[in-house]
């Protein structure tokens, strides 16, 4: 079973593109999400469900003999760290033989001990839980040490170190449960591992004959060897096999036939209904189904017959149950997946829609002529409603081959919640189809020459970001007088999660407000309000101010300052509030509003991310520099303020 894990996406703060490091013996079921560096141990079970992402905090330690169960979320801050029982640094580190229960969040800074539960739905952040603890369900554990050997009660909310103190310790009872747990989960490991390999499974089950040849059946067929390894690992699972036909007009369309049920659950009757088919239907597609009957569903496709071919075999493509289309006896788990021959895709899009597909994902694609482009007025074209990657690769070169002068996008459609998911331009009407991961764009001329923002040149990164997080790009204007008075003016650009849409619509955006101020605005559309703002564009002439030095704070004076260039007291400071759980504002005055104490607001994402706020506040004093702005700290819970301090003077 593939293993779904990437590399750390490159970032301000990280471009090493770690990718993770698991052990042999371990077991990593392929509906999870293993990003960045990720260190996995021997003999550790990381079940269905969970998002283990080493892309922001890193890097991630999971000793041997742990178990992260289903739903277990694991990730962490920036720039907390804590130190692992090697010595060295690390954002989350889980000792040996610990289990981590359903629907667990782990938030780095994280320290996690040896042979320690943690009990479902509950929630280890900015703290550390030593050797062999008891957390039960639905509890809180935050910016503590819990000693070694402490029993935390359901539903407890640990987050003074008095408390943690006083927590009992552990019993008898308590520590030979925590132990069974971790045997279990290290039987089910066992067992993965074996469910994914036909030699561990074939014994178990009785009235299958394996056969000597080299195929793993005895007899002589003129199947492809990777289409009999598939028959006998879905026989092997349990699963009935099916058969589909459809002649070119119905494969377009996905319009495909049964072909007559095959009963025979035994392999050398279950391969000659197979040739009977292919023999009946030659000339046309062929797929191949694996069918749980108890579940009454598709387990997985494979295309085994196209017209031209006699009796030929396609890479296997199959759902949560299929195997690699290696013969038996390398069939391994992780094993990766046949890759799809003659494409004229390029590999890079052919991988992503493999990913989409492994993802549980379906295949959608818009087209749109260059005017329609330019407002967004995308028309859906139609796919096969097909999980299988051949079938779906084919019909995207038909569509490409259809639409040389249009632009086409490809999309990834979760059907559960019935939401796309991501979306990717392959085609434009300049140059022959191309996929494009991500574009990046640099703003024009007009937005980066003198007097523009030097951040300008970063802009589609931060474009990027905000589109990844979820959020929505809007933009205001203003031009110098409704400046100084806060005054902006709504712009709209096009409601798009691609990133190009978006930049084209910036780009133009600044073209035409060569004299105004340009901001962007990140808007979370859940909660429909702005989580950051960010000033793109000055008028000419309008150089970048450089904020006062601000007042010496009572806080830790050597902290450095980030590349945001506040002052490091300032740093500290925010950093204290943040890590306190209150929310960072600021306010500005000029010189006359400043003596009668009538402070304007200024906009702060209401972010907990340290870099987000950072960014926010230092661009606030290049907006208002010549004029007083004090940061804020505000208690979200009692809604009040709980620092006022003046940052900067005129």
């Amino acid at each position: 079973m593939a293993v779904r894990s990437a590399a750390a996406p490159p970032t301000p703060w990280s471009k090493t593109l770690a990718e993770p490091q698991i052990d042999p013996t371990a077991f990593v079921h392929s509906f999870s999400n293993i990003i960045g560096d990720v260190r996995i141990g021997a003999e550790v079970l990381v079940a269905p469900g969970t998002s283990i992402r080493a892309d922001e905090g890193s890097p991630f330690y999971i000793g041997a003999g742990s178990n992260v169960q289903d739903g277990v979320i694991i990730h962490g801050l920036e720039q907390g760290r804590v130190t692992g029982d090697d010595g060295q640094a690390y954002s989350v580190w889980i000792g040996e033989d610990s289990s981590i229960t359903h629907g667990v969040l782990v938030h780095g800074p994280a320290y996690v001990g040896k042979n320690c539960f943690i009990g479902f739905r509950s929630t280890i952040f900015n703290a550390r839980v030593n050797d062999g603890c008891i957390v039960m369900m639905h509890c809180l554990i935050q910016d503590v040490e819990i000693p070694a050997g402490r029993y935390v009660a359901s539903g407890s909310v640990i987050t003074t170190q008095q408390q943690a103190d006083r927590l009992p310790p552990v019993s008898t009872e308590d520590v030979a449960f925590a132990q069974h747990v971790v045997g279990i989960n290290d039987a089910l490991r066992a067992g993965y591992r074996c469910a994914a390999n036909i030699e561990c499974i074939a014994p178990l089950k009785q009235g299958m004959s394996m056969g000597n040849g080299s195929n793993g059946y005895g007899g002589r067929t003129r199947l492809a060897p990777q289409v009999v390894a598939q028959v006998q690992q879905w026989l092997s699972q349990g699963y009935r096999i099916g058969t589909e036909h459809a002649d070119e007009r119905r494969f377009k369309t996905s319009s495909w036939r049964s072909c007559s049920p095959i009963a025979a659950t035994h392999l050398p009757e279950v391969i000659q209904a197979l040739e009977a088919c292919l023999q009946e239907h030659e000339g046309e597609y062929v797929r191949l189904l694996g069918i749980d009957p108890k579940a009454k569903r598709r387990v997985g496709e494979q295309v085994i017959q196209r017209p031209g071919d006699r009796l030929t075999a396609a890479p296997s493509h199959a759902f949560t149950a299929s195997a690699s289309s290696a013969s038996p006896a390398s069939a391994t788990p992780g094993s990766p997946k046949t890759q799809v021959t003659n494409s004229s895709l390029a590999p890079d899009l052919t991988q992503q829609v493999r990913q989409w597909l492994g993802q549980g994902y379906r295949i959608g694609a818009e087209v749109a002529d260059p005017r329609r482009f330019k407002t967004s007025s995308w028309v859906s074209a139609s796919l096969p409603a097909s999980r299988n990657e051949y079938e779906v690769v084919a019909a995207i070169e038909a569509l490409l081959s259809e639409s040389k002068g249009d632009y086409v996008r490809l999309i990834a459609i979760d059907p559960t919640a019935k939401k796309r998911v991501s979306e990717q331009i392959i085609q434009r009407p300049q140059g022959s189809p191309t996929p494009t991961t991500t574009r990046t764009t640099t703003f024009a001329a007009s937005a980066t020459g003198s007097g523009a923002n030097p951040a300008v040149g970063t802009m589609g990164q931060q474009v990027r970001q905000w589109l990844i997080q979820g959020y929505r790009i809007g933009a205001e204007v203003a031009d110098p007088r409704r400046f100084k008075t806060s005054s902006w003016l709504s712009v709209s650009l096009p409601s798009s999660s691609h990133e190009g849409e978006i930049t084209a619509a910036i780009e133009n955006l600044l073209r035409e407000s060569p004299g105004d101020y340009v901001r962007l605005i990140a808007i979370d559309p859940k909660s429909k309000r702005r989580v950051s703002e960010q000033i793109i564009q000055r008028p000419q002439g309008a150089t970048p101010p450089t904020p006062a030095p601000a007042s010496s704070p009572t806080v830790n004076p050597t902290a450095t300052a980030p590349a945001s260039g506040l002052d490091g007291a300032v740093v500290a400071k925010v950093r204290q509030l943040l890590a306190q759980g209150y929310r960072v504002g600021a306010e500005h005055a000029d010189t006359r509003r400043f003596k009668t104490g009538s402070w304007l607001g200024c906009a702060l994402p209401a972010s907990q991310r340290e870099g987000e706020v950072l960014s926010a506040l230092a661009s606030v004093l290049r907006d208002y520099q010549g004029e007083y702005v004090r940061l804020l700290g505000i208690d979200p819970k009692a809604k009040r303020r709980v620092l006022e301090h003046i940052i900067q003077k005129p």
